[in-house]
């Protein structure tokens, strides 16, 4: 059985990992974006009166939220494919403990950025590179979730335990 959910496994890894580069892509660009284009309040100007501390010149109010959330769950979401790589690489149960860990983390990030994606898509006036985001954010908290659950669910065989007497041999 766990032999059969390797390729499994291999294929979920790449499509996360294309699909996590282009989000983090994609909010770095948005994060730079707001940067540029946010409006800057001189010494002698006030605050508006509804002034958002995430202002995203594009998109609408959550857009800010859903961005910074979006490019923290790609940046992990990069980080545990790369550790899942090790893990396929190795096959074992000591690969897989911070594999499954640390895409377990990246899904709760991802279900957490998937969360404010649907909040933005309730709401209208979306750019494009947005909208694609959203989307990968969507599919990627289904796809992490059944790359988490193929490398849990393949059998590693029994756990090796080291056992030591009380002189440490």
């Amino acid at each position: 059985m766990a032999d059969n959910l390797k390729p499994v496994a291999l294929f979920l890894l790449l499509l996360n990992f294309c699909m996590y580069t282009i989000i983090a892509i994609i909010g770095g660009w948005a994060v730079n974006f707001a940067i540029d284009q946010g409006f800057i309040i001189g010494p002698e100007l006030r605050l508006p009166a509804h002034f958002h501390p995430i202002f995203f010149p594009i998109g609408n109010f959550a857009t800010g939220f859903f961005v910074v959330f979006a490019l923290l769950a790609g940046v992990v979401g990069a980080a545990s494919c790369i550790v899942g790589f090790t893990h396929l690489r190795f096959w074992s149960y000591h690969s897989q403990q911070p594999a499954a860990s640390l895409g377990l983390v990246a899904w709760a990030l991802t279900v957490l950025a998937m969360g404010l994606a649907c909040q933005e898509i309730s709401f209208d006036r979306r750019n494009a590179k947005l909208g694609t985001m959203e989307a990968f954010t969507i599919v990627l908290s289904v796809t992490q979730l059944f790359y988490v659950l193929a490398i849990k669910r393949g059998n590693h065989g029994p756990v090796p335990v080291e056992r030591h007497n009380a002189l440490g041999r």
